[in-house]
């Protein structure tokens, strides 16, 4: 019955009953008048998720990096220039694809562990008086490293400069379980996806487009065809799809929108940062160090622990999957055998997130690491039974 156990990978995550019941649904003409009906309020629902009341919801069937190719095809064109940091395998792809796409790709090379560097970026935007960057590229929260960097402090250093770049934000692993501010920090498109905060199956991308954004693709000359956001647009608008839509997605991402606002947005990031400070309290009871360099960088949806020297963090990821059937993340790109990650997003709670501390913790002490076991979980204990969420303390008195 191992598959009964949840992950605790950073995505998929896992998916909740109410949601899989949701999806068994049967197939409906999606040319249909009723199909608008179920489409277009999705669309408008997950607007508030983004945190706008200016951007355009726009989704594909695909995964986060439809979104990204999205982005870059639709508002760029050949040779132009663009500013990104790498600082983790997902900044590091997104770099790969644009390179791909022949964009000139101008690249701060960041330590892994460390965010956006929004003081560089400034730098370089004061710097480029003929405004050839078009575009700053943003991974909010770098999945590989287990870092959330600040995004206003991007656009407040685009502003600074008084450089007209857009920006665009990868949010895949962080939209619906921590803030985010698509007007207020200027954003002008946001890609996200289905399967992590929004506790679906992959198999969605989906982006919120700024009206400049918008007015960027009525001159931009990179190809698109399938991920044409003026076609999906225009469909949309209508509570269409220009081709077949992932039609039990879109019920799903309804029913998970319900979910969503019936805990309320605001009590969904305060139990993400709950979950995530009791793992942070497990890791500092273990001896061990977060990959992330300080606190203000840590991430509430995932934690990437370094393991002691001369331990292969693969070898510990694989025992705890085949000796006690629970699944946690992999160390990517130079993290590769030195860190494991805990994903702690999406459909969990405090005595979800106890089982995986505790199954590690098996494993650790399985191959030897200098961990006393019961030690984190103990830590997560105190925390989570002394700072309870509002629901649990009220229901307790």
């Amino acid at each position: 019955m191992t598959h009964q156990n949840p992950v605790f990978i950073p995505g998929p995550t896992n998916m909740p009953d109410r949601l899989r019941v949701k999806m068994l649904a049967q197939t409906m003409d999606h040319r249909a008048p009723d199909f608008a009906g179920v489409f277009k309020p999705m669309l408008e629902d997950t607007k508030r998720v983004f945190g706008t009341t200016e951007g355009t919801v726009i989704t594909f069937p695909g995964s986060g990096t439809g979104g990204w190719e999205a982005a870059v095809a639709n508002t760029l064109s050949p040779g132009d220039k663009v500013l990104v940091a790498r600082y983790g395998m997902f900044s590091h792809k997104w770099i790969d694809l644009c390179q791909k796409f022949g964009l000139d790709v101008q690249v701060v090379e960041t330590p892994w562990g460390e965010g956006a560097p929004a003081d560089r970026f400034e730098e370089i935007l004061t710097a480029d008086t003929s405004h050839r960057i078009k575009v700053v590229l943003v991974t909010h929260n770098e999945t590989a490293t287990g870092v959330l960097s600040d995004v206003g402090a991007v656009r407040r250093a685009m502003d600074a400069a008084g450089h007209p770049a857009m920006m665009f934000v990868d949010c895949v692993s962080s939209l619906a379980s921590v803030p985010f501010c698509f007007d207020d920090w200027g954003v002008d498109v946001a890609i996200s996806g289905s399967q992590k905060g929004f506790m679906l199956p992959a198999g969605m991308a989906i982006c919120c487009v700024s009206p400049k954004a918008q007015a960027a693709m009525e001159t931009a000359k990179l190809p698109r065809c399938y991920f044409d956001f003026r076609d999906m647009a225009a469909n949309n608008g209508r509570g269409g799809f220009p081709y077949t839509p992932p039609l039990q997605l879109i019920y799903g991402m309804g029913e998970s929108l319900a979910m969503l606002f019936e805990e309320g947005l605001e009590n969904v990031y305060a139990r993400h940062n709950r979950l995530a400070e009791g793992v942070r309290r497990a890791v500092s009871a273990w001896g061990m160090e977060l990959v992330a360099k300080r606190p203000e960088l840590y991430s509430d949806t995932v934690s990437a622990v370094r393991v002691p020297e001369g331990f292969d963090s693969n070898a510990l990821t694989d025992h705890a999957y085949n000796a006690y059937g629970v699944s946690f993340g992999v160390g990517l790109g130079e993290l590769n055998t030195k860190a494991f990650r805990i994903g702690h997003l999406g459909s969990l709670t405090d005595v979800m997130v106890l089982s995986g501390l505790a199954t590690i913790e098996m494993a650790m002490a399985d191959l030897d690491y200098p961990v006393t076991l019961g030690s984190g979980v103990a830590a997560a204990q105190e925390f989570y039974r002394t700072s309870r969420a509002p629901a649990l303390a009220q229901a307790a008195e």
